[in-house]
């Protein structure tokens, strides 16, 4: 050990001095009663800074993983809304072979190939005003005041037959952002599903956005009217099922007003033309 030390030296004189200086500070310290405030003072700071160490090397080797469990919950989630995600499914696998994902340019309504589908994050190009556009104050009915030009979709195939259309959709409730994905058939019509899995709603009340059964309420819904207006809306008290436009209304969340009118506003919005109506224009006009 004495000879590696002396090596050391020989190579780096300077390293070796602060070596030394801190040896004796060390002895030092380590000496002196388990009852001084100097000591339990460094002791403490020495114990910080190992830990500060390890939580550093900790956070690096793991942000990996991290990333990979992101990606595989989002694909969990689109599987889901899709009506492919069943007990024991492989995500990876299931996401590979059905579903297909692209990257549209809203105001245009047509696919972007210069960008890399893998690699974009949607939620960051919205924060990023190189990425972004602002949406003026009496356009922005779901209350997100900016978002980003290029949007993901997702296109659930069979073979090489269009099955649905899967759309990301975000607005304000009441607490909260919430962040979703609506399932449409191959109409670009006809609602298949809805997910909202990430918000932060009052529990029991406007959490009740990711019940099951309310779920199952949008099945089989109509997006657009017969004059290509948005439709699609919550209403309060119930869905009478023998009005002719009951195929454009969901029940409303019982004691949650602001989140159900926060869930129409985001359809509103999406589904209009600041979202996706030009795209989903495009898709029923190429059949």
């Amino acid at each position: 050990m004495l000879n590696a030390e002396k090596k050391t030296c020989k190579y780096n004189e300077q390293l070796c001095k602060y070596y030394e200086q801190f040896r004796v500070y060390a002895d030092r310290i380590l000496a002196l009663s388990n009852d001084s405030l100097e000591k339990t003072v460094n002791v403490a700071l020495a114990l910080c800074l190992v830990c500060a160490v390890l939580v550093s090397i900790a956070t690096v080797a793991l942000r990996p993983l991290q990333g990979y469990n992101k990606a595989l919950d989002m694909k969990k989630n689109i599987l889901d809304v899709a009506g492919l995600l069943e007990e024991g499914t492989d995500i990876d696998q299931a996401f590979a072979e059905r579903i297909e994902s692209k990257i549209v340019d809203l105001k245009t309504g047509d696919y972007v190939d210069n960008i890399n589908v893998d690699e974009y994050d949607q939620r960051k190009a919205a924060k990023d005003p190189a990425q972004n556009e602002l949406i003026p104050v009496e356009k922005d009915i779901a209350s997100i005041r900016q978002k980003a030009k290029y949007t993901k979709v997702f296109l659930v195939k069979n073979g090489d037959q269009l099955q649905s259309i899967i759309l990301p959709i975000n607005g304000y409730g009441l607490w909260s952002t919430m962040y979703g994905f609506l399932a449409l058939e191959a109409d670009a019509q006809t609602v298949q599903s809805i997910n909202l899995y990430d918000q932060g709603e009052t529990p029991g009340l406007g959490g009740e956005v990711v019940n099951p059964n309310w779920r199952a309420l949008w099945k089989g819904k109509k997006v657009y009217s017969d004059k290509g207006e948005v439709a699609l809306t919550l209403v309060k008290g119930g869905v009478d099922s023998s009005r002719p436009d009951s195929v454009y209304k969901v029940d409303g969340l019982a004691g949650a007003t602001l989140t159900s009118r926060g869930v129409s506003n985001l359809i509103q919005y999406w589904m209009g033309t600041e979202g996706f109506a030009t795209y989903l224009n495009k898709i029923r006009k190429n059949g």
